[in-house]
């Protein structure tokens, strides 16, 4: 089968049901505007945050192959990542946080390969290249940082959803994708902030994705490092924002110590953060997120464990004290009297595995109506099923040919004739079948003969319960890609006129070759055409400020002008100082 991107060393790693969310960077459909605005982001960023944010930010920069003149390309990017251990992909806008975490626990940087308009050219409530590669990338060439986000992704991709947080991501993917596209009306848009509200409100107790997406918002996103008095940038929300990287540091932010009770923090994406954590170091962020997943099913098991699982309604695994795994739809637990789980239940196709490898056999197209079994002891036997030696097993009738009797100590009995048993390496027993059985809980027939062979997982206790299937291999496609698409921006025939300017611009710059007097006939159809456009103009500005001339002072001129303008005042006033400082002084 045929992929949308290369393979390489750290690609090639991934599981299949992540390919689909991959696919090929649109490289040809950014407009000379698109490679300005990035421009001009990332010579602002280099200059303000080589102040401001972790020292491993500039360093990275130089070590991740990002240019500052345009944007990147994802082969370009991967042929130095790989020499870090990692990798990019294009994705669009955002993807299922299970999904998303899954690729970073395979060290790959998921990259939306939209850019940002000039109107959202400080802040976008979508995610963009600048975001991804300008944000994310450059940290993770910091080791101790880099190990922190790829145990994030592997912790984070056992977290299990609620089945109200599936509705809120696939809110939230829609209203950034109308707040992005500058075609949307504001009636769309106030619609789409309205469901995101009215979910969010109604959330209800966070699930451990809503969680540890709050715990990754506050570090990987918006993370603040040092003293609490003079903390550092870290977070990619903030270091590919320039509106918020100033702002983020001023005292109308509240800065707080990152603890584990930032998990219980929610955040929203489409404003400006009102408080933010700060870490003493990378180390810490690693102790924080132990501290969490020791709160979590995956470690804990349990009854609420798989309560979890049933109330996510979606493909998630259980295993048992002997290592089997149980993996598919949880749809029913019955509960013991100690309020432990005393048999569980999947509904459809369901996959048996151990140390995250399918059974052979027991893939599902053999249990593809579901799978059933009982957990604990048996009744008035101190020795568990697990624990059983071959005499033992012999002894209590659990042995190939004999029809036999369990009763379990929550009351599940099991009636049939044993066929055989499935053993790990080891010895220890994982499953028994059974032909012509019965499995009751009082009067309730959760098992009949005329159904098939019955598999019986062996195991005492629930011992973990997280989010996706047991072996990657089971479930090739269970990973679902929005069906709401990021929506390409259709460009009038003046806006196409512009980009062409733009480009016209880029040429001269990248020629070497000062064509004054073209320039002069670009700046005078942009002021005439495009009198409020901002940004080409600075290019114009800096292209001409070095020597004395007319276009110089006219330029200059118009610029001051549209300072008039609060929109473009300060944004003016950044790129007239990455120019000269003297201009600044003079405006």
């Amino acid at each position: 089968m045929s992929t949308p991107f290369i393979l390489n060393e750290v690609t090639k790693k991934l599981p299949k049901h992540l390919h689909k969310f991959i696919m090929r960077q649109p490289y040809e459909d950014y407009t000379a505007q698109n490679h300005a605005v990035w421009r001009y982001v990332m010579r602002l960023n280099v200059d303000y945050l080589s102040k401001v944010a972790h020292t491993s930010y500039v360093e990275g920069l130089e070590q991740t192959g990002i240019s500052i003149e345009r944007i990147p390309e994802m082969e370009g990017m991967n042929r130095i990542l790989k020499e870090i251990g990692w990798a990019a992909v294009a994705v669009d806008g955002f993807i299922p946080p299970n999904s998303f975490m899954e690729f970073q626990a395979y060290n790959v940087l998921v990259i939306a390969s939209d850019m940002r308009t000039l109107e959202h050219i400080e802040y976008t409530p979508a995610p963009d290249i600048i975001h991804e590669a300008a944000g994310h990338a450059p940290i993770i060439a910091n080791p101790e940082y880099s190990e922190y986000l790829r145990r994030f992704g592997e912790i984070g991709a056992k977290a299990i959803s609620s089945g109200k947080d599936y509705e809120i991501y696939e809110a939230i993917r829609l209203l950034s994708i109308l707040k992005e596209n500058p075609n949307s009306t504001q009636e769309e848009i106030d619609v789409a902030q309205k469901v995101v509200e009215r979910l969010q409100d109604d959330i209800g107790e966070l699930s451990e994705m809503a969680q540890i997406r709050n715990l990754h918002w506050w570090t990987v996103e918006y993370g603040l490092i040092g003293s609490m008095d003079d903390p550092k940038i870290y977070g990619a929300g903030l270091l590919s924002s320039i509106g918020e990287s100033e702002w983020c540091l001023k005292e109308e932010v509240k800065k707080l110590p990152y603890t584990l009770e930032a998990a219980d923090v929610s955040f929203d994406i489409t404003k400006p953060q009102p408080q933010l954590f700060v870490t003493p170091d990378f180390a810490h962020l690693s102790k924080v997120l132990e501290e969490f997943a020791n709160t979590m099913a995956v470690r804990k098991g349990g009854l609420s464990g798989v309560k979890k699982i049933i109330d996510s309604k979606n493909l998630g695994t259980v295993e048992l004290s002997t290592g089997i795994q149980v993996s598919g739809i949880f749809t029913n637990v019955i509960e013991g009297e100690n309020h432990n789980p005393i048999y569980i239940q999947t509904t459809g196709p369901t996959a048996l595995a151990s140390r995250d490898k399918e059974l052979i056999g027991h893939g599902i197209d053999y249990h593809a109506e579901g799978f059933g079994s009982p957990v604990g002891k048996l009744k008035g036997i101190n020795l568990a099923i697990e624990d059983m030696s071959p005499r033992d097993l012999e002894v209590y009738g659990i042995c190939e040919g004999e029809t036999t009797t369990l009763e379990f100590e929550g009351g599940i009995v099991v009636t049939g004739e044993v066929i055989t048993g499935v053993r790990d390496i080891k010895g220890k027993i994982l499953l028994i079948s059974f032909k012509n059985c019965t499995v009751t809980h009082g009067d309730t027939v959760l098992f009949d003969p005329a159904w098939g062979i019955y598999d019986m997982a062996v195991g005492k206790e629930v011992v973990s319960a997280f989010a996706g299937p047991a072996s990657v291999e089971s479930f090739e496609d269970y990973a679902s890609v929005s069906e709401t698409k990021t929506q390409k921006i259709e460009y009038s025939k003046e806006d196409l006129k512009l980009h062409k300017l733009y480009q016209d611009v880029r040429d001269i710059r990248e020629n070497g070759n000062i064509d004054i007097q073209k320039l002069n006939i670009i700046f005078e159809i942009l002021t005439k055409e495009y009198p409020s456009d901002w940004l080409l103009p600075l290019e114009i500005m800096e292209l001409v400020n070095d020597s004395e001339n007319e276009l110089k002072s006219k330029v200059f001129a118009h610029l001051q002008e549209l300072q008039n303008n609060e929109t473009y005042n300060h944004l003016i006033k950044k790129g007239l100082r990455l120019i000269s400082e003297d201009l600044v002084l003079v405006s």
